[in-house]
């Protein structure tokens, strides 16, 4: 059985195939090639396959890594903000997908607004990681992970939104249940780690 790294590089070459070739047998060719790579990511994730080849078939242009930002926010206490998901009622660190026309710092104030109601300020950039090097759940897309630190400014919460339930301070080393696709306890605590420790830099791998 192929590995995810394996089956996200069919991608990559069906996917660039798609749009750069001008034979239209080389097209029909891409085309087979890019749905037997989503029946084969169907089994390795567990989607559907129409629906993972429908996503795959909306991808345009040369595929590169998915951004996923995550803001880092400490209390007075050394507590840890987290938001309760709805659609798995896991917990994560405020984020989400990075939009075209924000930079890291745009998105990560955004989304801690939207998903707890508070206001914050990015600070800094604490890692850059790549989402294939750390043990998350099997994923459709390969994500490059964008964690940053931000200093609580506003401490007025919203019950949650279209995206969340709830968000509350935890205690790093008593996390609720995580949203492991999100983030992996031992990420929460290291961002934790290097949010209180400019010193020790930026993480990434």
């Amino acid at each position: 059985m192929p590995t995810l790294s394996q089956l996200r590089e069919l991608q990559a070459i069906a996917q660039a195939g798609l749009t750069y070739t001008r034979d239209s047998y080389d097209r029909e060719r891409y085309e087979r090639l890019l749905a037997l790579t989503a029946e084969l990511l169907a089994g390795k994730t567990g989607q559907d396959a129409g629906e993972v080849y429908a996503l795959l078939r909306a991808e345009r242009g040369y595929l590169t890594p998915k951004v996923d930002v995550r803001a880092v926010v400490l209390n007075a206490r050394g507590e840890v903000l987290l938001t309760q998901e709805r659609v798995d009622g896991l917990w994560s660190l405020p984020g989400g997908w990075a939009d075209p026309g924000d930079s890291p710092r745009e998105v990560a104030v955004r989304e801690v607004r939207e998903e707890t109601g508070r206001e914050v300020r990015a600070t800094r950039l604490l890692a850059l990681l790549d989402k294939d090097k750390h043990p998350h759940p099997p994923d459709l897309w390969a994500v490059y992970k964008v964690f940053v630190a931000c200093e609580l400014t506003h401490d007025t919460p919203h019950p949650g939104n279209t995206e969340t339930l709830a968000s509350g301070w935890f205690d790093v080393d008593a996390l609720p249940p995580l949203s492991l696709g999100r983030n992996l306890p031992q990420q929460v605590r290291r961002m934790a780690e290097l949010s209180r420790q400019p010193e020790l830099g930026v993480d990434m791998d």
